[in-house]
């Protein structure tokens, strides 16, 4: 049974129909000269005979091409895989010829008397011809190891993206919970009926977090929604004293940006500055043109600071990294703080991430 490597490709057997017959006709020119045109018995058995023993040297040339490409398949190896591969269709050539002319010369077929110069003439151009097919096929084989290299290292490139978004997730959820619980514990010792209604309204924040963390990208309007929901959490321990405005335009509805990133900058805005019922802290979100989102804050820092682990603003920076997506800037001065978020539209990006995540996550 022939084993797959040793069949031909397509582009090697076009190869073969196409300068076989050239050959055949300048080996029987070679071997008898004028004499050719008008001699019917050379066309009735020299030129089969030369085409058949052509077929079978052009078979051995395919077989020992693909045997070298198992041995040396990658690209760094093709200097080697191609100085071996001349080496041997060279040595296969000049056997093919050496056989055909003295083969020819020692039966007398067809009356064939060698002639040396004729000898070797037809042995540099069977090699000129051998080369030359040989570069289109070996041409072939490296475009398609090539495509081969280029998609490998696609898909590295996006598991990496798809690791750094799952690492940065990760930080998201606890660090989240986590200031909760602390609102929450100083609730309990104030009022305990509004403890209450924070963990209810928690649980339903908290079951929508975890159901849009899933995706490295959301849109826009489910980003606001769930920035709806988180302030009226924010409401029910501060009151007056927080405020949240949101003037957004429609149509930027359905563009993406990063998972949660609305969240991060109002938790950290919260988290930065005074709210008080006398010093209201005022976030302002919205579009601007060049599909930007800004996300700005009036500054009123603590003079007492909290402890930061820097995850906000590095989380998203990071994100927008990965998605090798410009535009993201922080801008502050003494009275406002100001975070801008390009607006993405949907080009391959969401698809890439989903795409990626099957392959982490296939059940």
């Amino acid at each position: 049974m022939i084993k797959p490597w040793m069949k031909p490709t397509r582009v090697e057997w076009i190869s073969f129909f196409t300068l076989m017959p050239v050959l055949t006709a300048l080996l029987n020119h070679l071997l008898f000269g004028e004499r050719m045109w008008h001699d019917r018995t050379i066309w009735l058995y020299s030129f089969p005979l030369i085409y058949v023993q052509g077929f079978f040297s052009w078979y051995f040339h395919i077989v020992s091409m693909h045997w070298l490409r198992i041995r040396l398949p990658d690209l760094h190896h093709t200097l080697l895989r191609l100085t071996v591969l001349a080496a041997t269709h060279i040595g296969l050539t000049s056997l093919t010829f050496a056989g055909l002319f003295y083969g020819f010369d020692y039966f007398h077929f067809l009356g064939y008397v060698l002639d040396v110069h004729q000898f070797k003439t037809s042995i540099l151009l069977a090699v000129a011809l051998t080369l030359i097919a040989t570069t289109s096929w070996e041409a072939e084989y490296v475009i398609i190891k090539w495509k081969e290299s280029l998609a490998e290292k696609e898909e590295v490139q996006q598991l990496a993206i798809q690791y750094e978004f799952e690492t940065l997730k990760s930080q998201v959820n606890p660090h989240f919970l986590f200031n909760c619980f602390n609102t929450l514990s100083s609730l309990i010792s104030e009022d305990a009926r509004q403890a209450e209604s924070f963990l209810d309204e928690l649980s339903k924040v908290y079951r929508y977090l975890l159901r849009n963390n899933e995706d490295g990208l959301s849109t826009l309007q489910n980003e606001l929604k769930f920035i709806e929901s988180y302030y009226r959490l924010l409401k029910t321990r501060h009151g007056e004293a927080i405020q949240i405005q949101m003037e957004v335009d429609k149509r930027y509805d359905n563009y993406l940006l990063p998972s949660l990133s609305l969240q991060l900058l109002v938790e950290n805005a919260v988290k930065h500055n005074v709210v008080s019922k006398y010093q209201p802290l005022v976030i302002d979100i919205f579009t601007m043109a060049g599909n930007q989102l800004a996300v700005n804050n009036n500054l009123q820092c603590k003079t007492i600071k909290d402890p930061s682990n820097k995850i906000g603003l590095a989380n998203i920076r990071l994100k927008y990294e990965l998605l090798d997506q410009p535009g993201f800037q922080v801008l502050s001065d003494t009275r406002n703080f100001t975070v801008i978020l390009p607006l993405i539209w949907d080009s391959g990006y969401e698809k890439k991430i989903s795409a990626v995540q099957k392959q982490i996550h296939p059940h």
